[in-house]
């Protein structure tokens, strides 16, 4: 199959704009190219055993790249970008913006990405290793076997790092994990290494779906995550001790009520992948649908909240 990649080069605080707008038209996948996040893994020897080529970017800019199927729809989905784009700049007031594109085949964009995905220890135990990698473990470790396919999430961005670390530190023994927006599954398979007694994967992308299943049965955890579509938390059967969403600042405020009535008292919402131009309006919001402010972690642009339900 061909796909076309849509390129367009904003500034980081359009970051969650930007992916509501490719959501909404319907794209299978999104990349973040971040000059600045490039540079700080490179400086902290993250990648210094392979080459990795930094955007050349203006400072505050990123590349944010969609993919579309090359089908009978391309062109109603570019005129509906294109007009979406144009309400939005009319309404923000931002500078408009120029739209790349280039076709390539599935098997171009799939795998190239692999040669930058390499292990990495995420927290303080947790290691995401790629499928195809080979990782000596040592005693102490838990790793997580790995292969995104066309989901997000390979583990390793500053959001998700975030979560997994939260989750190191507050989950319990036992403990019913709600992973909402799962992607390639990482999250669910951490909750069920540390000791989760039972995980909910959930995602609304029966891409991820797919991808989910396939990476909790190469961690074998089967038995204890259970992945389906579903739309946020609602109809979910049991109520969780902890609810982690690694989604964008506007989901989070719509699930926010959602995971107030399936929480317990004094039980955990992690949330994150949140640009910090919003994080003042996440905290309010869930606020406002019942929780306490337990702390805030922060990468660079990005942030991430850890809340009691009270």
């Amino acid at each position: 199959m061909k796909w076309r990649e849509i390129a367009i080069v904003t500034r980081h605080e359009n970051a969650d704009a930007m992916a509501e707008i490719f959501e909404q038209i319907g794209a299978l996948g999104m990349v973040i190219e971040d000059p600045q996040l490039i540079a700080d893994y490179i400086k902290r020897k993250v990648w210094d055993h392979y080459a990795v080529e930094i955007p050349d970017l203006p400072p505050g800019m990123i590349n944010v790249k969609a993919y579309l199927p090359v089908d009978q729809r391309i062109e109603e989905r570019l005129s509906c970008l294109q007009q979406t784009l144009d309400r939005w700049e009319r309404a923000t007031g931002v500078l408009p913006h120029t739209c790349q594109f280039t076709d390539l085949q599935e098997e171009d964009w799939a795998h190239a990405w692999k040669r930058f995905f390499k292990p990495e220890k995420v927290g303080h135990r947790v290691v995401i290793c790629p499928s195809w990698e080979m990782y000596q473990a040592q005693p102490e470790d838990l790793v997580v076997t790995l292969d995104p396919g066309m989901a997000f999430g390979t583990g390793t961005h500053p959001t998700t790092v975030m979560c997994i670390q939260a989750l190191e530190d507050y989950l319990q023994s036992g403990d019913k994990v709600v992973d909402v927006g799962t992607g390639s599954g990482v999250l669910a398979v951490v909750a069920a290494l540390l000791g989760a007694g039972r995980v909910w994967a959930v995602d609304n992308d029966p891409v991820a779906v797919k991808v989910a299943k396939e990476n909790v049965a190469n961690n074998r955890v089967n038995s204890l995550v259970t992945v389906s579509a579903n739309d946020l938390v609602t109809g979910l059967p049991e109520r969780a001790d902890i609810i982690v969403a690694n989604i964008i600042a506007d989901v989070i405020l719509r699930l926010a009520p959602q995971a107030a009535a399936l929480l317990p008292r004094d039980k955990i919402f992690i949330a994150s992948g949140i640009i910090q131009h919003r994080l003042e309006d996440v905290v309010a919001g869930i606020k406002a649908a019942g929780f306490s402010l337990l702390e805030l972690r922060s990468h660079g642009e990005w942030a991430a909240v850890v809340a009691r339900r009270e």
